[in-house]
Protein backbone atom coordinates (compact mmCIF):
# COMPACT_ATOMS: atom_id res chain seq x y z
CA UNK A 1 0.00 0.00 0.00
CA UNK A 2 1.66 3.51 -1.01
CA UNK A 3 2.03 6.19 1.21
CA UNK A 4 -0.74 8.76 2.26
CA UNK A 5 -0.37 12.69 1.63
CA UNK A 6 0.90 13.17 5.37
CA UNK A 7 3.17 10.40 5.23
CA UNK A 8 5.05 12.04 2.68
CA UNK A 9 4.66 15.05 4.20
CA UNK A 10 5.66 13.48 7.46
CA UNK A 11 8.87 12.32 5.99
CA UNK A 12 9.46 15.28 4.04
CA UNK A 13 9.58 17.35 7.18
CA UNK A 14 11.98 14.53 8.90
CA UNK A 15 14.44 14.62 6.31
CA UNK A 16 14.93 18.44 5.79
CA UNK A 17 15.07 18.43 9.34
CA UNK A 18 17.92 16.37 9.79
CA UNK A 19 19.49 18.02 7.19
CA UNK A 20 19.02 21.09 8.28
CA UNK A 21 20.31 19.65 12.21
CA UNK A 22 23.12 17.72 10.83
CA UNK A 23 26.51 19.02 8.99
CA UNK A 24 27.54 15.81 7.58
CA UNK A 25 25.87 13.44 5.32
CA UNK A 26 27.00 10.10 4.72
CA UNK A 27 25.62 8.62 1.13
CA UNK A 28 25.67 5.10 1.31
CA UNK A 29 25.27 1.85 -0.35
CA UNK A 30 22.49 -0.40 1.00
CA UNK A 31 22.45 -3.78 -2.05
CA UNK A 32 21.46 -6.87 -0.43
CA UNK A 33 21.81 -5.60 3.16
CA UNK A 34 19.06 -7.15 4.92
CA UNK A 35 16.80 -5.76 7.60
CA UNK A 36 18.55 -7.55 10.25
CA UNK A 37 21.71 -6.31 9.10
CA UNK A 38 20.13 -2.54 8.69
CA UNK A 39 18.97 -2.91 12.30
CA UNK A 40 22.11 -3.79 14.06
CA UNK A 41 24.08 -0.76 11.73
CA UNK A 42 21.48 1.14 13.57
CA UNK A 43 21.89 -0.18 17.12
CA UNK A 44 25.65 0.30 16.40
CA UNK A 45 25.05 4.59 15.66
CA UNK A 46 23.29 4.86 18.21
CA UNK A 47 24.05 8.17 19.91
CA UNK A 48 26.85 8.85 16.90
CA UNK A 49 24.63 8.80 13.35
CA UNK A 50 20.87 8.22 12.61
CA UNK A 51 19.97 6.01 9.44
CA UNK A 52 16.99 7.49 7.07
CA UNK A 53 16.18 5.79 4.08
CA UNK A 54 13.31 6.05 1.55
CA UNK A 55 12.54 6.07 -2.16
CA UNK A 56 14.87 8.17 -4.43
CA UNK A 57 11.86 9.93 -6.05
CA UNK A 58 10.56 11.17 -2.50
CA UNK A 59 14.17 12.33 -1.50
CA UNK A 60 14.55 14.05 -4.82
CA UNK A 61 10.93 15.91 -4.58
CA UNK A 62 12.31 16.91 -0.42
CA UNK A 63 15.42 18.46 -1.53
CA UNK A 64 14.08 20.19 -4.82
CA UNK A 65 11.78 21.94 -2.52
CA UNK A 66 14.94 23.09 -0.25
CA UNK A 67 16.80 24.35 -3.26
CA UNK A 68 15.73 28.11 -3.01
CA UNK A 69 16.88 28.05 0.21
CA UNK A 70 19.78 25.97 0.50
CA UNK A 71 21.66 25.77 -3.28
CA UNK A 72 24.21 23.66 -2.08
CA UNK A 73 22.01 20.57 -2.08
CA UNK A 74 22.20 20.82 -5.63
CA UNK A 75 25.19 18.67 -5.62
CA UNK A 76 23.67 16.21 -2.90
CA UNK A 77 20.79 15.66 -5.25
CA UNK A 78 23.31 14.61 -8.22
CA UNK A 79 23.91 11.38 -5.97
CA UNK A 80 20.51 10.53 -5.11
CA UNK A 81 20.22 7.34 -7.72
CA UNK A 82 20.50 3.44 -6.71
CA UNK A 83 19.58 1.97 -3.86
CA UNK A 84 21.39 4.17 -1.51
CA UNK A 85 20.43 5.86 2.21
CA UNK A 86 21.62 8.29 4.46
CA UNK A 87 23.61 8.55 8.03
CA UNK A 88 23.19 11.78 9.62
CA UNK A 89 26.13 12.39 11.99
CA UNK A 90 27.66 14.97 14.04
CA UNK A 91 30.75 13.03 15.60
CA UNK A 92 33.73 11.92 14.20
CA UNK A 93 33.90 11.43 10.35
CA UNK A 94 36.36 8.54 10.73
CA UNK A 95 34.53 6.75 13.45
CA UNK A 96 31.58 7.16 11.78
CA UNK A 97 32.49 5.36 8.94
CA UNK A 98 33.94 2.38 10.26
CA UNK A 99 31.26 1.62 12.08
CA UNK A 100 28.89 2.15 8.99
CA UNK A 101 31.76 -0.46 7.17
CA UNK A 102 32.42 -2.84 10.32
CA UNK A 103 29.16 -4.84 10.13
CA UNK A 104 29.90 -7.47 6.99
CA UNK A 105 27.41 -10.43 6.63
CA UNK A 106 29.22 -13.77 4.69
CA UNK A 107 26.39 -14.81 1.90
CA UNK A 108 26.25 -17.79 -0.62
CA UNK A 109 27.31 -16.93 -4.24
CA UNK A 110 23.81 -16.66 -6.27
CA UNK A 111 23.48 -17.30 -9.74
CA UNK A 112 22.85 -13.92 -11.64
CA UNK A 113 24.76 -11.79 -9.21
CA UNK A 114 28.09 -10.13 -10.04
CA UNK A 115 31.10 -10.98 -7.55
CA UNK A 116 32.56 -8.04 -5.66
CA UNK A 117 35.96 -9.94 -5.25
CA UNK A 118 38.16 -12.49 -6.44
CA UNK A 119 37.08 -15.93 -5.65
CA UNK A 120 39.34 -18.92 -5.68
CA UNK A 121 38.94 -22.80 -4.61
CA UNK A 122 41.76 -23.92 -2.62
CA UNK A 123 43.53 -27.59 -3.49
CA UNK A 124 42.26 -30.36 -1.36
CA UNK A 125 40.29 -32.98 -0.37
CA UNK A 126 36.75 -32.27 -0.99
CA UNK A 127 35.04 -35.13 0.24
CA UNK A 128 32.88 -35.54 -2.76
CA UNK A 129 31.73 -38.29 -4.35
CA UNK A 130 33.38 -39.03 -7.65
CA UNK A 131 29.70 -39.24 -9.44
CA UNK A 132 30.39 -35.02 -9.02
CA UNK A 133 33.71 -34.80 -11.07
CA UNK A 134 31.40 -33.30 -13.88
CA UNK A 135 31.15 -29.73 -12.00
CA UNK A 136 34.75 -29.45 -11.71
CA UNK A 137 35.16 -30.39 -15.41
CA UNK A 138 32.34 -27.57 -16.74
CA UNK A 139 34.77 -25.14 -14.79
CA UNK A 140 38.48 -26.46 -16.07
CA UNK A 141 39.19 -27.17 -12.57
CA UNK A 142 42.05 -30.32 -12.40
CA UNK A 143 40.50 -32.99 -9.66
CA UNK A 144 41.73 -36.53 -9.03
CA UNK A 145 40.22 -39.69 -7.31
CA UNK A 146 42.22 -40.37 -3.53
CA UNK A 147 40.31 -42.76 -1.36
CA UNK A 148 37.16 -42.71 -3.09
CA UNK A 149 36.58 -38.86 -2.91
CA UNK A 150 37.54 -35.74 -5.17
CA UNK A 151 40.98 -34.12 -4.41
CA UNK A 152 41.22 -30.67 -6.01
CA UNK A 153 44.81 -30.85 -7.36
CA UNK A 154 45.72 -27.26 -7.40
CA UNK A 155 44.04 -23.86 -6.53
CA UNK A 156 41.82 -22.35 -8.73
CA UNK A 157 40.25 -18.85 -9.73
CA UNK A 158 36.66 -19.50 -9.83
CA UNK A 159 35.03 -15.29 -10.22
CA UNK A 160 37.41 -12.49 -10.77
CA UNK A 161 35.68 -8.99 -9.62
CA UNK A 162 32.95 -7.48 -11.82
CA UNK A 163 32.28 -11.19 -13.16
CA UNK A 164 28.35 -12.62 -13.22
CA UNK A 165 27.57 -15.93 -10.94
CA UNK A 166 27.22 -18.58 -13.49
CA UNK A 167 24.81 -21.70 -12.27
CA UNK A 168 27.70 -23.85 -12.57
CA UNK A 169 30.05 -21.69 -10.35
CA UNK A 170 26.89 -21.19 -7.99
CA UNK A 171 26.23 -24.61 -7.43
CA UNK A 172 29.70 -25.65 -7.12
CA UNK A 173 29.67 -23.08 -4.18
CA UNK A 174 27.35 -24.06 -2.60
CA UNK A 175 28.10 -27.82 -2.12
CA UNK A 176 31.75 -26.95 -0.75
CA UNK A 177 30.16 -24.63 1.56
CA UNK A 178 31.82 -21.82 0.47
CA UNK A 179 30.28 -18.47 0.93
CA UNK A 180 32.82 -15.90 -0.90
CA UNK A 181 30.72 -13.02 -0.86
CA UNK A 182 30.19 -9.89 2.29
CA UNK A 183 27.48 -7.76 2.16
CA UNK A 184 27.00 -4.53 3.90
CA UNK A 185 26.46 -0.71 3.96
CA UNK A 186 29.31 0.79 2.28
CA UNK A 187 29.88 4.93 2.06
CA UNK A 188 30.34 5.67 -1.59
CA UNK A 189 30.25 10.05 -1.03
CA UNK A 190 30.16 11.98 1.75
CA UNK A 191 28.34 15.80 1.98
CA UNK A 192 29.92 17.85 4.97
CA UNK A 193 28.58 21.58 5.24
CA UNK A 194 27.97 21.98 1.33
CA UNK A 195 31.48 20.30 0.24
CA UNK A 196 30.95 16.67 -1.08
CA UNK A 197 34.00 14.41 -1.70
CA UNK A 198 34.91 10.35 -1.34
CA UNK A 199 35.77 8.61 1.99
CA UNK A 200 39.24 7.52 0.86
CA UNK A 201 39.81 11.08 2.26
CA UNK A 202 39.15 10.39 5.92
CA UNK A 203 42.38 8.32 5.49
CA UNK A 204 44.69 10.59 4.51
CA UNK A 205 46.84 11.53 7.78
CA UNK A 206 48.37 14.70 9.06
CA UNK A 207 51.58 14.33 8.17
CA UNK A 208 50.02 14.42 4.58
CA UNK A 209 48.40 17.26 5.26
CA UNK A 210 50.80 18.93 6.60
CA UNK A 211 53.14 18.44 4.06
CA UNK A 212 50.94 19.80 1.18
CA UNK A 213 50.09 22.54 3.50
CA UNK A 214 54.07 23.43 3.76
CA UNK A 215 54.72 22.96 -0.37
CA UNK A 216 51.72 25.23 -0.47
CA UNK A 217 53.35 28.29 1.51
CA UNK A 218 56.73 27.58 -0.28
CA UNK A 219 54.98 28.02 -3.76
CA UNK A 220 53.54 31.23 -2.53
CA UNK A 221 56.27 32.73 -1.09
CA UNK A 222 58.41 31.60 -4.24
CA UNK A 223 55.75 33.68 -6.44
CA UNK A 224 55.69 36.45 -4.01
CA UNK A 225 59.74 36.53 -4.23
CA UNK A 226 59.91 36.37 -8.15
CA UNK A 227 56.98 39.31 -8.53
CA UNK A 228 58.58 41.04 -5.89
CA UNK A 229 55.32 41.38 -4.08
CA UNK A 230 55.41 41.16 0.00
CA UNK A 231 53.29 38.72 1.43
CA UNK A 232 53.08 36.91 5.25
CA UNK A 233 55.10 33.64 3.64
CA UNK A 234 57.81 35.52 1.56
CA UNK A 235 58.26 38.69 3.94
CA UNK A 236 61.11 36.81 5.84
CA UNK A 237 63.08 35.69 2.72
CA UNK A 238 62.40 39.42 1.61
CA UNK A 239 64.24 40.15 5.04
CA UNK A 240 66.86 38.28 5.12
CA UNK A 241 67.64 39.02 1.63
CA UNK A 242 67.53 42.38 1.73
CA UNK A 243 70.05 42.12 5.20
CA UNK A 244 73.03 40.74 2.88
CA UNK A 245 72.90 43.70 0.08
CA UNK A 246 73.00 45.66 3.46
CA UNK A 247 75.92 43.56 4.95
CA UNK A 248 77.58 43.49 1.11
CA UNK A 249 76.94 47.24 0.88
CA UNK A 250 78.76 47.69 4.29
CA UNK A 251 81.85 45.22 2.85
CA UNK A 252 82.07 46.92 -0.12
CA UNK A 253 82.44 50.95 1.36
CA UNK A 254 83.86 52.17 4.92
CA UNK A 255 80.23 52.31 6.18
CA UNK A 256 80.23 49.67 9.38
CA UNK A 257 77.23 48.91 11.68
CA UNK A 258 77.02 46.30 14.16
CA UNK A 259 76.30 43.19 12.39
CA UNK A 260 79.12 43.49 9.95
CA UNK A 261 81.48 45.02 12.46
CA UNK A 262 83.01 41.25 13.03
CA UNK A 263 82.76 40.51 9.02
CA UNK A 264 84.96 43.26 8.45
CA UNK A 265 87.35 41.76 11.04
CA UNK A 266 87.62 38.62 9.90
CA UNK A 267 88.24 39.44 6.45
CA UNK A 268 91.00 42.48 7.47
CA UNK A 269 92.64 39.91 9.77
CA UNK A 270 92.47 35.97 8.78
CA UNK A 271 95.40 34.85 10.04
CA UNK A 272 94.01 35.87 13.80
CA UNK A 273 91.04 33.55 13.02
CA UNK A 274 92.50 30.44 11.64
CA UNK A 275 95.25 30.84 14.23
CA UNK A 276 92.46 30.33 16.91
CA UNK A 277 90.29 27.42 15.45
CA UNK A 278 93.27 24.82 16.02
CA UNK A 279 93.56 26.26 19.61
CA UNK A 280 89.69 25.90 19.93
CA UNK A 281 90.20 22.08 18.37
CA UNK A 282 92.92 21.50 20.82
CA UNK A 283 91.75 22.40 23.94
CA UNK A 284 88.25 20.38 23.12
CA UNK A 285 90.16 17.44 22.25
CA UNK A 286 92.24 17.81 25.95
CA UNK A 287 89.02 18.00 27.50
CA UNK A 288 87.74 14.62 25.46
CA UNK A 289 90.94 12.63 26.72
CA UNK A 290 89.98 14.08 30.10
CA UNK A 291 86.97 12.04 30.29
CA UNK A 292 87.84 8.77 29.82
CA UNK A 293 90.71 9.40 32.47
CA UNK A 294 88.39 10.54 34.74
CA UNK A 295 85.78 7.24 34.35
CA UNK A 296 89.02 5.03 34.83
CA UNK A 297 89.89 6.58 38.24
CA UNK A 298 86.18 6.20 39.02
CA UNK A 299 86.40 2.60 38.51
CA UNK A 300 89.68 2.11 40.15
CA UNK A 301 87.96 3.75 43.28
CA UNK A 302 84.94 1.52 42.73
CA UNK A 303 86.86 -1.50 42.97
CA UNK A 304 89.02 -0.13 45.66
CA UNK A 305 85.99 -0.02 47.88
CA UNK A 306 84.71 -3.74 46.93
CA UNK A 307 88.03 -5.07 48.39
CA UNK A 308 87.46 -3.63 51.11
CA UNK A 309 91.14 -4.26 52.51
CA UNK A 310 90.85 -8.39 52.28
CA UNK A 311 91.85 -10.68 49.76
CA UNK A 312 90.27 -13.70 47.74
CA UNK A 313 91.05 -16.18 50.64
CA UNK A 314 91.59 -14.13 53.69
Amino acid sequence: MGKTKDDKQAYFDKLLSLMQEYPTIFIVEVTNVASQQMHQIRLALRGKGIVLMGKNTMVRRAIRGALAENPQYERLLQQIKGNIGFVFTKGDLKEVRDIITSNKVAAPARAGAISPNEVVIPAGNTGMEPGKTSFFQALGIPTKIARGTIEIVAPHTVLTPGTKVGSSEAMLLNMLNISPFTYGMTVSQIFDQGNLFTPDVLDVGEDVLIERFMSGIKSIAAISLALNYPTIASITHSLVNSYKNLLAVSIATDYTFEGSAQIKERLENPEAFAAAAPAAAASGGDAAAAAPAAEEKAEEAEESDDDMGFGLFD
